[in-house]
């Protein structure tokens, strides 16, 4: 069976995998996402690229930032602002015969769980993915929805606050990757970035996690009201690494219904969506990914 290689573009890491032509997993790894320049980073692709040769018979890539079709220009390139205005099929050398295909990774995800996940057969849903900065992909009428613009879903781009700056961006506010940060500052662990301690806090009730962790999940929580207002949904999926922790969609959408029972015209007029966990978590990119890929090439 064809296989594909496929890599999930992220702040801190980027994964890649093979998978074949049904989204099986047949290898899985990665690497550091280098985030100095685009030398760098071309470089670290190309190398996962050669490493692979005829093993593959397509690439597909999932990456932060607009990605407009068929040119597969990169736009804002989100936390990796180096990708504004490029096109990976100009910087990296493929065989001749390998189609590549670039997908922005909040689609990407919506596309994971529309194809096989927890979006399958839902009419309208959202895919809310939780990491350096919050990704979302738009499932309407059974379809992903790109925007006029290809730029749907680019809520972390919401502002918070009426002042334009960057720590007044939701990608900023509901970033994952910063509230781990917070909460390992809080405990004084020695990695900022250890999840698992942070969340072992967090379960165990930490005085000094917890308020952190449920201003977060509150964060969220207003995010997918607002996004409610306008969409009205049947299902929201939560996914980004941190989705593996059951804590995490439980406070959400107790959060969820604790705003919607505060203004009786709220409670009175929108219907509560499900809110439930991605299938995928923090692989959901990566079958996104494929399944762009599979779409480009039919």
């Amino acid at each position: 069976m064809a296989k594909y290689l496929v890599f999930d573009v992220g702040g801190t890491m980027i994964k890649y995998a093979l998978m074949n032509h049904s989204g099986q997993l047949c290898e899985k790894h990665h690497v550091p996402t280098p985030t100095t320049s685009l030398t760098d980073f071309i470089a670290t692709i190309q190398n996962i690229i050669n490493r692979y040769q005829n093993q593959y018979v397509g690439v597909g890539v999932s990456i932060p930032g607009k990605v407009t079709h068929p040119d597969e220009t990169i736009y804002g390139g989100g936390s990796l602002p180096f990708l504004d205005q490029q096109q990976l099929l100009s910087l990296l050398t493929l065989p001749s015969d390998v189609q590549l295909a670039v997908e922005n990774d909040g689609k990407a995800a919506a596309l994971a769980e529309l194809w096989l996940g927890n979006l399958k057969d839902v009419q309208n849903g959202v895919a809310l993915v939780l990491g350096t900065g919050v990704g979302s992909g738009l499932v309407l009428n059974g379809q992903l929805f790109m925007g006029t613009h290809f730029q749907a879903g680019e809520i972390s781009l919401m502002l918070t606050k009426l002042q334009p700056t960057m720590t007044n961006l939701l990608g900023a506010q509901g970033s994952a990757v910063k509230m781990i940060e917070e909460i390992a500052t809080k405990l004084q662990l020695p990695d900022r970035h250890d999840g698992l301690k942070v969340f072992a806090a967090i379960n165990e009730g930490d005085e000094r996690a917890v308020p952190i962790f449920t201003a977060y999940c509150q964060e969220i929580a207003l995010t997918i009201h607002n996004l409610q207002s306008v969409l009205d949904v049947q299902r929201y999926v939560i996914g980004g690494g941190i989705s593996a922790q059951p804590i995490v969609t439980k406070t959400i959408r107790e959060a969820y219904h604790s705003l919607h029972q505060q203004l009786p015209i709220i409670q009175q007029t929108l219907t509560v969506p499900e809110i439930v966990t991605a299938k995928f978590s923090n692989d959901a990119n990566l079958y996104g990914a494929l399944y762009h890929l599979l779409q480009v090439i039919k």
